[in-house]
């Protein structure tokens, strides 16, 4: 069929326009519309959809974020399989369902905590100078640089503290009685002394009878275990932008020409570095402390214009400048528009190592004094140029790979028969792999596409098994393509009882005995429960939850919950392939009361766990309130096709 489909394209096209005509003018093209895109909903939260396309888009936005942070060490399985995408799902989710409830109940935060939150934020907190002046300048364009505006910012930022008040309403409410958190404590910290016996299964591989029927029935029972699972020789191609930008080639022209459009970003306007001594005067101060505030900021120019090297000395004596008075004044280098005016002014009629006037603002009086300038600087071409070239390089990448992209999908689809076509029209190399299976294998290297979830899926099809033709162009990155074919496919095949008869006799063995060692184990544990003895145990180990002892956790588990109401007691634990352990308890102790700070400490953690289950439990509701209904189950090959990712 798919075959007739292929060989037949132009007649099926003829075909589905026939069928697909009368569709529109039964139903209207708005309705048919509306029936097709119910296809790509992936859930519904009251009534109002959420798009796989808003999915797709999440996913694509965090695993860029990550592979960014990670670099060298990103793991594309680790962010994005199908539990990556029904994280983001169930995220999408949770922040309509916590929004709606956030407007329901009009809460909302002031501007002054709004104000606070923003300026909280290292990057914005880094923006406030020396003299304590916000430089809104810079805000606007770092805010720019992020796509964003400060209203835009502002909105965001409301909401979200909006919403966290919902949540925090919940979660900081829970707490735990004191009767429950003294008893958590005491079984957390609870010690056990423990005597160990083991029983080891080597003791008793002598009395296996492993005749030929045991172990062709073991075998029989086992086949899985000696199965050479399906391998495939493989050949791929890779679509990369990150290959396309190390091959570019920029002409002198070309650089010289983006150099000169973005001349601006590597201009440095003039900078002046000042010193100052500041008398304060509050804006409501009466007319006799402001004069007398001047008075002894006359007094201090006066002493500093006599004796300019003495300028740091009175200022860290004298002025009332918390941020700068210990540094002498030093305000450091600074731009226009840093300041307020009147001192920006005061300071840019200056020449080096002149005293100004007495300089009066909003925050009182200001003796300047002028200690350095920076002239306005543009870095030559030179300087830039390797940051210019890797960028105009990425530039022209993108756009290549967005023309590249369509044609590169078609051509594997349309001669699907070999991948030299598409890597000669896009001069790719092809690679290939052996011993390929449908599970990743990091001897072929993490960043390898074979290892890539969705190329596996796409290569172990029945149709490229079958047909040997090349998988659709799959999107592994946000800039890279990958296409690749079996060339040569070996189905699994069970191994022959006569190749494997020595590996299944071992395991036999080992089985037997340990099955032995467990009965034998089960026997004394029942004799000492009748009679206790120290016969046969071990030295003395004190055990915690906290402290194993190098006992494993299903031996620790066992001994912290045995019944030691009457002591001693015993306990068995079937360890598997490592035999069956008895403990003997011979006392119970718990360690002196956790000082104060320790007990506050684990009380504000189990607070913290009581109050997250809360508030698990309180999102949940919120969800059934809202009728959520998952439409598109998350899976990860729901991913775009490579056509529309190259698109957007």
């Amino acid at each position: 069929m798919l075959d007739f489909v292929r060989n037949n394209r132009r007649l099926m096209l003829l075909l589905l326009l026939v069928l697909v005509f009368p569709s529109f003018v039964f139903f209207g093209v708005e309705s048919y519309s509306r029936f097709m895109d119910s296809s790509h909903d992936a859930a519904k939260v009251d009534g109002r959809t959420i798009t796989v396309q808003e999915v797709d888009n999440v996913v694509r936005d965090q695993t860029e974020r990550m592979r960014q942070m990670l670099g060298s060490n990103y793991d594309p399985r680790m962010f994005e399989g199908a539990a990556a995408r029904q994280s983001v799902l169930d995220q999408l989710i949770l922040q309509r369902v916590v929004a709606d409830a956030t407007a329901k109940k009009n809460l909302t935060v002031s501007n002054e905590q709004l104000r606070q939150a923003i300026e909280s934020i290292p990057a914005i907190a880094q923006l406030r100078g020396p003299d304590g002046k916000f430089d809104e300048k810079a805000y606007i364009q770092l805010l720019a640089q992020q796509g964003m505006t400060p209203e835009q910012l502002d909105a965001r930022m409301r909401f979200e503290l909006a919403t966290q008040q919902l949540g925090g309403a919940v979660g900081t409410t829970a707490f735990v009685p004191k009767s429950l958190l003294d008893r958590l404590i005491a079984i957390r910290d609870q010690q056990r002394d423990v005597q160990a016996m083991l029983i080891k299964p080597a003791d008793f591989t002598s009395k296996v009878t492993a005749d030929a029927a045991a172990l062709k029935a073991y075998y029989e029972s086992h086949q899985s275990a000696y199965t050479t699972p399906e391998q495939a020789k493989v050949e791929y191609v890779v679509l990369s932008g990150d290959a396309m930008a190390a091959s570019q080639t920029v002409t002198p022209e070309e650089l010289k020409s983006f150099y000169d459009s973005n001349a601006q970003r590597f201009r440095t306007e003039e900078q002046r570095r000042a010193s100052h001594i500041l008398i304060t005067v509050p804006k409501d101060a009466k007319d006799a402390d402001r004069k007398a505030a001047k008075d002894k900021a006359e007094k201090l120019l006066e002493d500093v214009r006599k004796h300019p090297e003495t300028f740091a000395d009175v200022a860290k004596k004298n002025s009332q400048d918390p941020g700068s008075a210990e540094k002498g004044g030093d305000l450091g280098f600074m731009g226009r528009g840093a300041l307020v005016k009147p001192f920006e002014d005061a300071m840019y009629a200056l020449k080096d190592g002149q005293i100004s006037d007495l300089v009066e603002t909003d925050y009182g009086y200001h003796i300047i004094k002028l200690t350095g300038i920076k002239p306005a600087a543009t870095q030559p071409l030179d300087e830039v140029r390797p940051e210019l070239e890797a960028e105009l390089k990425k530039q022209l990448a993108s756009k290549a790979y967005t023309e590249q992209a369509d044609a590169f999908g078609n051509t594997v689809y349309e001669q699907s028969d070999s991948l030299k076509p598409a890597a000669d029209k896009f001069k790719l190399t092809i690679q290939t792999a052996d011993n390929v299976t449908r599970q990743p294998n990091p001897a072929l290297g993490k960043d390898n596409p074979l290892n890539n979830d969705k190329v596996l899926k796409a290569l172990f099809s029945d149709d490229t098994i079958k047909n040997k033709r090349n998988t659709e162009a799959i999107q592994v990155g946000p800039t890279t393509l990958v296409a690749a074919r079996i060339v040569d496919y070996r189905p699994a095949t069970a191994r022959k009882f006569e190749d494997v008869e020595a590996q299944v006799r071992q395991a036999y063995v080992a089985q037997q005995a340990a099955e032995l060692a467990r009965k034998d184990g089960e026997a004394k544990l029942e004799a000492l429960k009748k009679a206790d003895s120290a016969n046969g145990f071990g030295s003395t180990l004190t055990v915690s939850r906290a402290k194993a002892d190098n006992l494993s956790p299903k031996a620790v588990d066992a001994i912290m919950r045995a019944d030691a109401t009457k002591l001693p007691s015993v306990v068995g634990v079937d360890l598997g392939a490592d035999g069956y352990a008895i403990y003997r308890i011979t006392k119970v102790s718990t360690p002196a009361e956790a000082n104060a700070g320790q007990r506050q400490a684990d009380a504000q953690q189990l607070s913290q766990l009581a109050g997250q289950t809360e508030l698990a439990a309180y999102y949940e509701s919120l969800k059934a309130q809202a009728k959520v209904k998952i439409l598109h189950p998350a899976k990860a090959e729901d991913l775009a096709p490579a056509s529309e990712a190259a698109a957007h």
